[in-house]
């Protein structure tokens, strides 16, 4: 009987370390090895560099609350915002009272942020994402957003209307998705003005 199970346990165990080697090790690798040589970048968690040092993905967001910045996007990620380690969304629906005080609260600080702006404040920029990471907002977020930039950095609001374009993406393969403007990149563009 001890002879018949360990016949029948020997495959079972070679199988399975075998398998473990396979798709823990070798699988893995072999995935890496290709991302890293087809593409680096992306590979890498698309990083932005300043001076040598990360200062943050174009795949994730950030926050900035500083007026003379563009806002991200908010985050309902826990335990703090824009915590790519738990990529979540708020689950509140339009009937929770949550949601409805969060909102009007983000109303209020853009308002307060820049009193003479009587635009309706873009949904993006008072909502957060499902993921609550999104590194984006839309044209109309920054356009929003342009004239207390402008103001604030004693900038002509052509000029940082130029930055908004060249930090704004077009839809994927010219068909996908909306427009949209990566507000990391828009900030550091912003600094690199000086």
């Amino acid at each position: 009987m001890g002879g018949t199970m360990l016949k029948q346990l020997k495959p079972a165990i070679i199988l399975t370390i075998l398998l473990t080697v396979l798709t823990g090790i070798i699988y893995p690798l072999l995935v890496t090895g290709v991302a890293q040589l087809a593409m680096p970048d992306e590979a890498n968690g698309s990083m932005i560099e300043r001076d040598r040092k990360a200062v943050g993905s174009v795949l994730v967001g950030q926050p900035f609350a500083d007026p003379k910045y563009f806002w991200s996007r908010p985050s309902a990620t826990s335990p703090y915002p824009y915590n790519a380690g738990a990529s979540s969304g708020s689950n509140q629906g339009p009937t929770n009272p949550a949601l409805k005080e969060a909102v009007s609260a983000r109303i209020k600080a853009l308002r307060d942020s820049d009193p003479g702006n009587a635009a309706p404040v873009p949904a993006d920029l008072v909502t957060a994402s499902a993921s609550g990471l999104d590194p984006h907002i839309s044209p109309a977020a920054a356009e929003y957003q342009l004239a207390r930039v402008a103001r604030i950095r004693r900038m002509a609001a052509q000029k940082v209307r130029g930055l908004v374009a060249d930090a704004t993406e077009g839809r994927q393969l010219g068909f996908l998705g909306e427009p949209r403007v990566n507000v990391l990149r828009l900030n550091l563009a912003l600094d690199a003005q000086r």
